[in-house]
């Protein structure tokens, strides 16, 4: 019987084609595969001979990711260096990619733990810096900020600055800090109007400020804690 090509397919059968109308995750592995290796052999289409491949790898791609090239090369008419290659590259970018996964995000669960993570990078200052947590809707940590950083008694904050990163990020809320190399966590009337300011200015943004914190040495002070959000 005389091999059909994949050209010969329905359309939306073949794999480059099936990609483009229904993406990636629409694919099976061989199809996957047979895109990678682009033509069969002359008894076997891309397709047919994918999936002779994954067979060999009990049709696991953990097992498939440990061939190297000389295995695609001798095991299977009609892979030569070039395909092998370029199968043995697309395996190693799918590992590569596993082994650089983002760490699990810290979760905000009280000041405290908003405290935790802001104090190594407020304490110890002889300058005040204005610091802010970016969070999603879980309160996970998206990033902490560096907003502004200013001189022994005072810092000036621009609010567009947060709220930029804040959409960029698709961040959900925020939560502010600010230390005071006086050792005083008592927030002054200007801590006050910054907050407030920063409240009204991101809920037009439909983004939330949980908290403000003043950091000192050793201890700090919680606007939410405080009823003053």
């Amino acid at each position: 019987m005389e091999k059909l090509s994949i050209k010969q397919w329905a359309e939306e059968d073949r794999p480059r084609e099936k990609m483009l109308m229904k993406g990636a995750s629409a694919l099976s592995d061989s199809e996957l595969l047979a895109i990678l290796i682009g033509s069969g052999n002359d008894k076997e289409t891309a397709v047919e001979l994918s999936k002779r491949i994954l067979q060999k790898a009990d049709n696991d791609l953990h097992k498939l990711g440990r061939f190297e090239i000389n295995d695609f090369i001798k095991d299977f008419r009609g892979i030569g260096e070039a395909k092998a290659v370029t199968i043995v590259a697309a395996l190693e970018l799918g590992k590569r990619r596993k082994e650089t996964e983002k760490p699990k995000r810290e979760k905000i669960t009280s000041s405290k733990s908003a405290y935790d993570i802001l104090y190594p990078l407020l304490s110890g200052l002889p300058h005040e810096e204005i610091w802010a947590l970016l969070l999603d809707s879980a309160n996970n940590v998206i990033a902490p900020i560096q907003v502004s950083k200013g001189g022994i008694s005072k810092t000036t904050m621009d609010n567009r600055l947060i709220l930029r990163e804040a959409l960029n990020r698709y961040a959900s809320g925020v939560i502010l800090a600010h230390n005071h190399p006086s050792g005083s966590c008592k927030p002054s009337p200007q801590d006050m109007q910054m907050t407030k300011k920063l409240k009204d200015a991101a809920q037009c943004m439909d983004i939330l400020l949980h908290d403000h914190l003043v950091v000192s040495e050793k201890e700090y002070f919680s606007f939410a804690d405080n009823d003053l959000i």
